[in-house]
């Protein structure tokens, strides 16, 4: 296994854990998860990681789950999340491709 890849799962499964247990810096650590992932980001991916973050946090569709009995508060909280970490990995991958298309 890779080290993008567990670093991957690591920001999934801290988003599952703080959408139940929340602190003082549980937004940064997700922020700091997400930054260092988008950085293992292939440039081919970037473009759908951009479209995912832009989809969870602007579109509505974290929230998207709310109407599912049982779990979709859950599902809501858990993508909320997930959403902050991809909306950090997509600043690293816009930076990435900027620093990319910059060099000579």
């Amino acid at each position: 296994m890779s080290i993008a890849k567990i670093i991957w799962a690591v920001s999934f499964l801290a988003a599952i854990v703080f959408s139940f247990v929340t602190f003082g810096m549980s937004g940064v650590v997700l922020a700091v998860l997400g930054l260092i992932a988008g950085w293992f980001v292939d440039s081919e991916h970037r473009r759908g990681l951009i479209i995912a973050a832009i989809f969870l946090m602007m579109a509505g569709g974290a929230g998207a789950w709310g109407d599912i009995p049982v779990v979709g508060t859950y599902l809501t909280a858990i993508f909320g999340s997930y959403a902050a970490v991809l909306a950090a990995a997509s600043l690293t991958a816009i930076l990435k491709t900027t620093l990319e298309r910059l060099k000579p």
